[in-house]
């Protein structure tokens, strides 16, 4: 059977609203014309996250918005939030906490239905925390701009729209490096996956194709040949050797399936 899922846009964060709007007019091109949800589930305090979004997206022809928001878990399973999604293109996950998307809606109605709407093709895009939870296991938090120390990363299933990665934001800008390095070593089956402000990494089905200002690390722990992760103290400094490490720009491409990336154009896609 052929793949339906549709594509992820999943964007480093402080994606750019008021000039040239290259991510979020990609995602205006996604959908279409169609009907975008922008769940700003993430917030603990959403006033003004539905404004910035409504008019930066009004520039881009993406007129047809509602927000999506759940104050509890259990209005996860109320008619009018599932209303919401009914008839959309794509859902939207903006920035915040990525631990309340996931306690909020996971196992939930709500989820379910926005995972119906990708493998029926539907776009779901997240910037921030939204990028974060996309991952089957997601970064919580972690100490940024220092090496890791073996006790202080803290990670929790995501939504599991993309396997086999975990996703970082905010990455360069914020000294990520550590802790991405510490999540996959923690399990070096997963790709570590960190993006940069501004820049969004384009997935349909095993590819990601890279666009915006900054960079996309690819972190890649498969033929690591030590780590001291299960021995060491929790307060001791990471150490695992023989650790591979892409860095992507506008328009280059990863594959997923054979770890490996490439070198493309900047051009959109058709």
């Amino acid at each position: 059977m052929a793949d339906r899922r549709g594509p992820l846009l999943i964007i480093g964060g402080h994606e750019d609203k008021d000039g040239d709007r290259l991510i979020l007019g990609e995602l205006a091109r996604l959908l279409d014309g169609g009907r975008l949800v922008l769940a700003t589930v993430a917030s603990h305090e959403p006033d003004g996250y539905f404004e910035a979004y409504e008019k930066a997206f009004a520039a881009l022809g993406v007129t047809d918005l509602v927000e999506l928001y759940v104050h509890e878990r259990s209005d996860s399973g109320e008619p009018e939030a599932l209303a919401k999604l009914d008839g959309a293109a794509g859902v939207f996950f903006t920035g915040g906490d990525q631990l309340r998307i996931s306690s909020q809606i996971g196992d939930t109605p709500v989820e379910r239905r926005i995972l119906e709407l990708h493998r029926a093709g539907g776009v779901i895009a997240g910037t921030s925390a939204g990028a974060s939870v996309m991952s089957e296991t997601m970064l919580v938090k972690g100490p940024s701009a220092e090496s890791y120390r073996i006790g202080e990363l803290h990670m929790a299933p995501g939504l599991g729209l993309m396997r086999h990665v975990i996703i970082d934001q905010h990455f360069a800008e914020r000294g990520r490096y550590g802790r991405l390095l510490g999540a996959v070593a923690h399990n070096p089956r997963l790709l570590g996956v960190g993006i940069d402000e501004d820049t969004a990494l384009l997935v349909r089905g095993d590819e990601g194709r890279v666009l915006g200002a900054g960079a996309v690390y690819v972190v890649d722990g498969e033929e690591a040949s030590h780590s001291n992760i299960a021995e060491a103290r929790a307060d001791r400094a990471l150490s695992i050797f023989d650790v591979r490490m892409h860095v992507l720009s506008s328009g280059d491409r990863f594959d997923f399936i054979r770890r490996r990336p490439a070198c493309g154009s900047d051009e959109p896609e058709d």
